[in-house]
């Protein structure tokens, strides 16, 4: 008899966290397991700011999915489109090939891609901070614009060389701005001819509050570090035009920049648009088991997925986070193998456990649960849930060997060439495909069932 087929779509938090969780649950005869993802990695986002500071290396926060799954297929590529009813998932590999994956379950954790809006200019000039790539790509780039402000012939392009915009009031633009601060902060005392006080680093938010989860108390006080520190943070702001050479926000004011790094929000994929089914601003809508009602074997959670926050208990649904996701991914693990062992499947239940943001050196706020706590003692507590988080030993001895070597080592600001050739733009770098229409799908769905 055919062994049942689990397909993962997703190398994230999620869908990595529900593959793991099968391989344990599982008899290696009891089912087939593949997980789709375009990167052979699970990365680690929350560190993501680190490795564009040059605290963390690439390495330390991109763990190896072989190294975590042994028994799971890993197809390397991205899915394209899904047809619920003929139990098909279309997927595009790394070689562009396209093939028809069957299964009998499907775990839908595509993830998200970053939001943005129709400004002039945005596309072509901003840089995300999204990938692992992308995190490489801005600590070149802004290492090479001391370089090139040190080497500049004229003030104006030495000022807008070292004016530097982050937009995005969140925890990944906070985190950003305050770690790539401290790193031209640092480097600039190698710089002999350049004058400090011509580094500015800017601070955007629409918002009326920086990090609003946090409450008001750490909210202010992680403005007020930022603030001491000379990053400039403006709220209830957003960019109206970007140039190559400027930055013009909606108040009117225009600085001099060449940079602009944008972290202002997440959307879910656009994979969930391929299905027919009911979606929530974009996120696939569940059952508390992460279910999609509409469709048989059909699971989804993550940040594409809308499911029920049954610990508020207001209708609310789960926020796109890793604590969330990784949970989930567990979850929903149990819930397939309850499936296939005709088991009643539990619904998704978790109380938040609390925020942490790191903002570089010894600052930090944190609130776990509950409890606000700011400096070393957030700090403590911020790295030690990201250790806690880490999924292999591997990692967490990288991330500590990281973290002792640059407290006492520092930093060298070394350039490593990303910035030769064309300058890369916000798309560049993050992994986005061309999805099928619904026709496609079926297309597909019938060539399959032809040549069977």
């Amino acid at each position: 008899m055919e062994r049942p087929r689990i397909l993962v779509v997703g190398g994230g938090f999620a869908g990595v966290e529900c593959a793991r969780r099968l391989e344990r649950k599982l008899a290696p005869g009891e089912a087939d397991i593949a997980i789709v993802a375009p990167f052979s990695y699970e990365l680690y986002l929350p560190l993501l700011p680190q490795v564009a500071a040059g605290v963390l290396t690439p390495q330390s926060v991109a763990v190896s999915l072989r190294r975590m799954l042994t028994r799971t297929r890993i197809i390397p590529g991205g899915a394209i489109g899904v047809d619920p009813r003929a139990k098909v998932c279309v997927v595009r590999k790394i070689t562009d090939e396209i093939v028809n994956e069957e299964y009998d379950y499907i775990v839908l954790a595509p993830g998200s891609v970053t939001r943005t809006f129709d400004i002039p200019g945005l596309s072509d000039h901003a840089r995300g901070m999204k990938t692992l790539a992308e995190a490489a790509f801005v600590r070149d780039h802004v290492i090479s614009q001391l370089d090139l402000a040190d080497a500049a012939t004229n003030r104006e392009e030495r000022i807008s060389r070292l004016q530097f915009v982050v937009v995005g009031g969140g925890y990944a633009g906070t985190e950003t701005a305050a770690c790539l601060q401290r790193v031209t902060t640092s480097a600039v005392k190698r710089y002999p001819r350049l004058n400090p006080n011509l580094i500015k680093w800017h601070l955007i938010d629409i918002a009326p509050k920086l990090m609003p989860e946090l409450g008001d108390k750490l909210g202010a006080t992680a403005l007020d570090v930022l603030r001491k520190r000379g990053i400039e943070v403006s709220l209830g702001v957003s960019v109206a035009e970007v140039g190559e050479e400027s930055v013009k926000f909606t108040d009117g004011r225009v600085v001099p920049s060449r940079t602009l790094i944008w972290t202002a929000g997440v959307a879910a994929s656009p994979l969930i648009a391929t299905l027919d089914a009911e979606t929530v601003r974009g996120r696939l809508v569940t059952t508390a088991e992460m279910k999609v009602p509409q469709f048989e074997g059909v699971y989804a959670l993550g940040d594409a997925a809308a499911v029920p926050d049954l610990a508020k208990g207001d209708g609310s649904v789960c926020p796109p986070t890793a604590q969330h996701a990784q949970r989930q991914g567990k979850v929903v693990a149990d819930n397939v193998v309850a499936a296939l062992r005709g088991q009643e499947a539990k619904p998704y239940f978790h109380k938040d456990l609390g925020l942490v943001v790191d903002l570089g050196g010894a600052d930090a706020v944190s609130k776990p649960l509950g409890v606000e706590l700011t400096g070393v003692a957030a700090q403590g507590v911020a790295r030690g849930y990201h250790l806690m988080a880490l999924r292999t030993n591997v990692a967490k001895v990288r991330v500590m060997t990281n973290w002792l070597l640059n407290a006492t080592a520092g930093d060298d600001f070394v350039r490593t060439g990303f910035q030769r050739g064309r300058p890369a733009t916000l798309r560049d770098f993050e992994y986005t495909d061309s999805y099928l229409t619904k026709d496609e799908i079926k297309a597909h769905t019938e060539s399959l069932r032809a040549r069977q």
